[in-house]
């Protein structure tokens, strides 16, 4: 596999905090080479070889304001069994409905964007229901739980301009945990 030539944008730039604009279909030649290279990216971030090959950090989604398309658009790379995959390709999406349940990612979250570590949680929805389209402007719904769950709140942040980072209390970056699951 080649690595794709894309640039991840760091947390320093403003872009990141800006919010993407909805997709118009059909997509551009140059949005279907973006999509494809996030994947390649992420799959290939995800198997050691690669990622020591390549010096890349692992990440499961990234969003097309990461690579400087303010567009909105994510994609998700799922590891389903050791290198077999599961890509997940979301355009214009809306939440339809979530869990009341909250839960964090224990270890802390992580973002291609943000390159030093950060203490604290992120409180994000165990289970929802999401509205988007696909690369041909199909409307679809999906139903994601657990790591996946927060993964698509992780880029849907994107696409509204928030970082993970933001979302964590200065003053007490663990605020509420006890009224969280930790997965």
């Amino acid at each position: 596999m080649k690595l794709p030539n894309i640039t991840i944008l760091d947390e320093k730039d403003k872009r990141l905090h800006q919010k993407s604009e909805d997709v118009v279909f059909p997509l551009s030649k140059e949005d279907k080479q973006m999509i494809k290279d996030m994947i390649d990216y992420l799959t290939m971030s995800q198997i050691e070889e690669e990622r020591e090959k390549y010096d890349l950090r692992a990440g499961m989604g990234l969003s097309a304001v990461q690579v400087g398309v303010m567009k909105r658009i994510f994609v998700i790379v799922e590891e389903t069994e050791p290198e077999k995959f599961k890509n997940y390709i979301v355009i214009n999406p809306k939440i339809l409905s979530h869990s009341e349940e909250q839960i964090f990612v224990g270890e802390g979250e992580g973002c291609l964007s943000v390159n030093r570590e950060v203490d604290g949680i992120v409180p994000r929805y165990a289970r929802m229901t999401v509205k988007a389209q696909d690369m041909d402007g199909h409307p679809y719904e999906i139903r994601v739980r657990e790591d996946i769950s927060i993964a698509f709140q992780h880029e849907i942040d994107h696409l509204n301009g928030i970082l993970f980072v933001d979302k964590i209390d200065p003053k007490n970056p663990y605020k509420n945990q006890k009224n969280m699951r930790e997965i």
